[in-house]
């Protein structure tokens, strides 16, 4: 099949992409001025966009309606300031294709969605699941693969996806030890599908010499992990470390299990001023002391990071920021 014209050859990622979660007041229901104060946060803070609502937005505990208004707050709010990006998670192919046109006309830039791996399925098998998304879009895709169960799609697959739809632009890969497979996507599709990183940005130092185009983490300290970005890839790889050294071990203690994460990242937000409640919806689980005292020491560490940087705590409401 000849390749067809890239659609939106124009929308660029590179740097930041945090996932947005979801605020929720004592009663469970979604805050909404909260979550438009998250995306003033999200544009104020170095981000070059914004996507939810995905694992760590708990779409898991939203309903599809609950989804579709958090994806039209966001455009909404950003109002352009920078792409937001609809996240779609299904195991339906036809769900899925569903979710990604309600939100492609509601407005995204561009839409994420998941790889479905509630059970394994050969890549013959997941190339029809993403031609069928691919084939009613028309804004450009990003695959989302964690599959700690097993290896994510094969470089095949990513040139020969892109090679049929060139608006599949992006992948997001959460794995360990990935540099090797970066540096091969990228000269295999001549840097056409970008390579982004999950897992909290965990290996974004060893993956920006790699050719990493950008990281997808949480969005408590965006501010922070851009500015270690910017740096290493200017090749100020000592600067880049001052930082990152101080953000890293609050990512790996959220990251031992997702719900944890939850209560991490919604305690540094309202920390930080952003949201007033650090609710998360249940089920959840219930903090034993010794978490929540080192969460609140973890997140001590990013606050005092900011300071010493002279970073303001809450952009949004800052008349100024330092330069680094």
């Amino acid at each position: 099949m000849a390749k067809a014209e890239m659609k939106h050859p124009e929308f660029q990622l590179r740097g930041i992409l945090p996932i947005v979660p979801t605020p929720f007041k004592e009663d469970q229901e979604i805050d909404w001025e909260g979550l438009r104060a998250l995306v003033d946060f999200a544009c104020a803070s170095g981000a070059c966009a914004l996507c939810l609502p995905a694992y760590a937005s708990e779409f898991y505990k939203l309903s599809e309606e609950e989804r579709r208004r958090a994806i039209s707050e966001a455009i909404a709010q950003a109002d352009g300031r920078i792409p937001v990006i609809g996240q779609v998670n299904a195991f339906s192919a036809k769900q899925a294709m569903e979710t990604a046109l309600d939100a492609q006309r509601a407005g995204v830039n561009a839409v994420s969605v998941s790889v479905p791996r509630l059970f394994p399925l050969a890549e013959r098998d997941l190339f029809r699941y993403f031609d069928r998304i691919l084939g009613a879009l028309d804004i450009p895709l990003i695959i989302q693969d964690f599959n700690p169960g097993g290896p994510t799609v094969s470089l095949e697959f990513i040139a020969n996806l892109h090679r049929t739809h060139p608006h599949f632009r992006y992948i997001k890969l959460e794995e360990p030890l990935m540099a090797a497979k970066v540096e091969a996507v990228v000269q295999k599709t001549s840097g056409e599908v970008g390579v982004l990183e999950g897992w909290g940005g965990m290996y974004m130092l060893e993956l920006v010499p790699a050719g990493i185009c950008g990281v997808m983490p949480s969005l408590g300290a965006v501010d922070l992990l851009a500015a270690v970005f910017g740096l290493a890839q200017q090749g100020r790889n000592d600067e880049a470390y001052e930082i990152f050294q101080s953000v890293l071990p609050q990512i790996v203690f959220s990251l031992q299990n997702l719900e944890l994460l939850h209560h991490v990242e919604k305690s540094l937000l309202v920390a930080r001023g952003i949201i007033h409640q650090a609710v998360v919806r249940d089920a959840s689980l219930e903090l034993n002391p010794h978490d929540r005292q080192h969460m609140l020491f973890m997140n001590n560490r990013v606050l005092e990071t900011l300071d010493r940087l002279r970073l303001p705590r809450n952009p949004s409401t800052a008349t100024g920021t330092a330069a680094l």
